[in-house]
């Protein structure tokens, strides 16, 4: 029997952010999901979540997509289906997802509240899932935040990140805009890479 010989890979094409966040380029699709994971009266502290995808000479990616996928206020996750139709303005979706190609500086931003923690042994953080030409599959990491330095000190998979790596990791905060902010730079090779998780 003849064996079937396994065909090359590929990378993401360079149209994928167009198809996933329609919306944000311009593109009269419905997306499920953007920017806003909340809505203006959704419980909890609500914050900006801002940052670049930067390249090994630290120059800012102008087409990668950016996910988030995080708890509530209380730590819990979301396990109803999203849909636009039965939001209230109280509504937390849970996930969002922007490209980087719309905003100067390639910058991204994300419009959502500040997480609990999950349970024993987890600060409050939110998994990031980042999409971009050139790589086969996703790449995943966390953001935690700078202002939780006790929580993130009895966080186990933060205790399990080297050290001099675990500021990759960390959500600065800033005053840069009228509500609590945080600064998340995704460095992708050198210096101050950000940690990615083999999943």
């Amino acid at each position: 029997m003849e064996r079937l010989r396994q065909t090359p890979s590929q990378t993401v094409g360079p149209f994928f952010a167009y198809s996933l966040t329609a919306q944000q380029y311009g593109y009269p699709y419905d997306s499920i999901v953007g920017h806003a994971l909340l809505g203006p009266a959704t419980p909890g502290e609500h914050i900006l979540i801002t940052g670049r995808v930067l390249d090994g000479q630290g120059a800012p990616v102008p087409d990668a997509v950016v996910e988030l996928w995080q708890a509530d206020a209380q730590g819990r996750y979301r396990t109803a289906p999203i849909s636009p139709k039965d939001d209230d303005g109280t509504a937390f979706t849970g996930f969002g997802r922007v490209g980087t190609g719309t905003q100067p500086g390639a910058r991204f931003q994300f419009e959502t509240i500040k997480p609990g923690a999950t349970g024993p042994g987890q600060a409050p953080h939110i998994n990031v899932v980042l999409f971009m030409r050139g790589s086969l599959r996703g790449l995943h990491t966390r953001l935690y935040f700078s202002d939780e330095a006790a929580a993130n000190a009895q966080d186990e998979l933060l205790a399990a990140v080297p050290a001099a790596r675990r500021a990759t990791l960390l959500a600065q905060a800033t005053e840069d805009f009228s509500r609590p902010s945080y600064r998340f730079d995704i460095r992708l090779q050198g210096e101050g890479e950000t940690v990615f998780f083999d999943l």
